[in-house]
């Protein structure tokens, strides 16, 4: 039961299939007529004229040949070098139609602001984890502004247990004394921040990485539920920081600990909530909660009912015949709080799909749930 999206965009892939389509059904034709360039002409690389050099008027000659045979075209065909019809494992085709149906996508989101949660699996696992921060980069590259949130849950257990310091969880959140304080902010900024930074500037993107505590990016109040401790609610961003760090041509790389609006001390701010406040700041094109389920499904234990789509009007319906249950309920809040405050759409993907973020994006049918007004 796959709900799938439609629009402008949908239509738009959808006319560039028909073109491919069209394209191989001419391939087949007995009497064929295809095009030759001769040797001499300008190639599809920006000419010396186009660099600054002084212009000279030239006109691209091509040669039509009519071949009135399958035989025919054989001969015709015989001397001009064909490519590759399968590269890495994908038919040529394919991949050209997938680059067709994302071009409309990134003309859109050309200058515009989407904020992704990075967490789970996908930061366990170094080839996934390699995959998103190069998809990350390769947006950036082409001009649309991501801020990168992450957790990191399963190092700070790791240092927790290192440290014989207890884990604990309550609600779903971490239960967060002043110890564990004070490992889940040495983690979270001192280790998991930079690693990141670091792996996004290898793979050609300009990364700066960044404290919620920094210059009081995220300011927030202890949880109304005492018994999590230095566990915090977003009450505050400074949106012009990351404003300014994106239109500089930098990815902010933001991690999830808080300046506590109580005391001055560090809060532990669950990624998801941390995400969906510096989206609503931004006032971002879209939020994209990465996790380890596919996202909204009618039965959690079956892929092929993936909602591909909801509005906010759908998703109270779902959540409340308990078909959105769970741990799936704050990432929905989370995505209707978000487009309550200007959001453009949220998503939720699944994190250890590969380039998931990519197909999200740049698909009509994407992988995951979004999530519109």
């Amino acid at each position: 039961m796959l709900v799938s999206r439609s629009g402008s965009l949908a239509r738009a892939s959808a006319r560039a299939s028909s073109h491919v389509s069209r394209a191989s059904s001419r391939g087949a034709s007995s009497c064929a007529s295809f095009l030759v360039k001769p040797l001499n002409v300008r190639s599809s690389r920006p000419s010396a004229a186009a660099q600054g050099s002084p212009s000279v008027d030239a006109q691209e000659d091509v040669l039509e040949v009519e071949c009135d045979s399958d035989d025919a075209e054989e001969m015709c065909l015989g001397d001009v070098p064909l490519g590759p019809s399968i590269v890495g494992g994908v038919p040529v085709e394919t991949r050209t139609q997938v680059l067709s149906e994302a071009l409309p996508y990134l003309q859109k989101f050309r200058k515009k602001t989407i904020v992704v949660k990075y967490g789970g699996a996908a930061m366990k696992d170094p080839k996934l984890q390699d995959g998103v921060i190069r998809d990350v980069a390769l947006l950036a590259t082409v001009g649309v502004q991501v801020v990168l949130v992450h957790g990191g849950g399963p190092e700070i257990n790791s240092w927790l247990d290192k440290l014989q310091i207890p884990v604990q969880f309550h609600n779903g959140l971490r239960v967060t004394d002043d110890a564990t304080m004070d490992v889940v902010e040495m983690v979270l900024t001192g280790r998991v921040n930079k690693n990141l930074v670091s792996l996004v500037c290898q793979n050609g993107g300009s990364a700066v990485g960044i404290s919620g505590k920094d210059s009081k990016l995220l300011v927030a109040r202890r949880h109304s539920d005492t018994a999590l401790g230095r566990v915090g609610e977003v009450s505050s961003v400074r949106a012009e920081l990351l404003s300014d760090l994106v239109n500089a041509g930098h990815i902010p790389v933001v991690a999830t600990v808080a300046t506590c609006e109580q005391d001055g001390g560090a809060l532990n701010i669950n990624g998801d909530t941390a995400a969906g406040a510096i989206a609503s700041a931004l006032k971002a094109e879209k939020l994209i909660l990465m996790t380890d389920v596919p996202g909204v499904m009618q039965d959690k234990d079956d892929v092929s009912t993936l909602y591909r789509e909801l509005d906010v009007e759908q998703a109270n319906i779902l959540e409340r015949d308990g078909i959105i249950a769970g741990g799936m309920i704050p990432k929905v809040q989370c995505c209707k709080d978000s487009l309550a405050a200007g959001v453009a759409a949220s998503h939720i993907i699944d994190g250890r799909q590969p380039h998931s973020l990519l197909q999200e994006l740049l698909t009509a049918e994407g992988v995951g749930t979004m999530i519109t007004p």
